[in-house]
């Protein structure tokens, strides 16, 4: 079973692809500048709907890559 998506779910999920540890990661930093490409976006992209968020698109991250703004999407909770 995989964890529920929480706010600390979706930070420990980008920290693990970007190789860094969660605290690391601001709510406001942008992820592309931090080394996230589009690949490892899809990857969250198809985690994150199979685990609850099935209407997740990659644009919607794409768009705005903030871990904070990405949080409010995934979880509906600010992060």
């Amino acid at each position: 079973m995989t964890a529920p998506l929480t706010p600390e779910r979706v930070r420990a999920d980008v920290a693990e692809l970007l190789g860094c540890e969660p605290g690391a990661i601001a709510p406001d930093d942008n992820l592309l500048d931090l080394g996230l490409d589009s690949m490892r976006i899809m990857t969250l992209v198809e985690r994150w709907r199979s685990d609850g968020a099935p209407s997740l698109e990659f644009p919607d991250l794409a768009e705005q890559p903030e871990l904070g703004r990405w949080t409010e999407l995934v979880t509906g909770a600010a992060a």
